[in-house]
């Protein structure tokens, strides 16, 4: 699994209109399934995310994590982090997971965060989506289950 992770104060993510989840301060998490996945890389991205140090500490060192800070993670489905744009204009998403096999896998992230304390908020699966965030920093951070970088 791969993932986008952007430390944000603000974000909205909306389906047509619809605000389905907002948070305050925390992380926003791309989030993409290839097709070797399976429960075992979700678990493992969840983890990390909650445990990820990139909040300031007291002395404005990025030491802290979400459970350390009370920060939301927001969770949006997106399988075009796994697209190959290296030949041609293109990208090619053969290496992403049909929806199938992605959606319980997100579905099972979502729930081990939630059960490691940290609030969550989630696109809707499948839906065209417009996310508005506000990055703190900015602090981008690409994860990688396979560590692939």
């Amino acid at each position: 699994m791969r993932a986008v992770a952007q430390r944000v104060t603000r974000a909205r993510i909306r389906v047509a209109g619809e605000a389905v989840g907002e948070m305050g301060a925390g992380l926003l998490a791309l989030v993409g399934v290839g097709k070797g996945d399976g429960t075992d890389a979700a678990l493992e991205l969840a983890r990390k995310l909650v445990h990820l140090r990139v909040f300031a500490n007291a002395e404005g060192r990025n030491d802290l994590s979400l459970l350390e800070t009370g920060g939301t993670l927001g969770v949006v489905s997106q399988f075009t982090l796994f697209g190959d744009a290296r030949k041609g204009r293109r990208p090619s998403y053969f290496d992403a997971a049909p929806p199938e096999q992605a959606e319980p896998l997100i579905e099972a992230l979502v729930v081990e965060v939630r059960s490691l304390g940290v609030p969550v908020v989630t696109g809707r699966f499948r839906a065209h989506m417009d996310v508005e965030l506000e990055n703190s920093g900015p602090v981008t951070i690409l994860l990688d289950t396979d560590r692939c970088f």
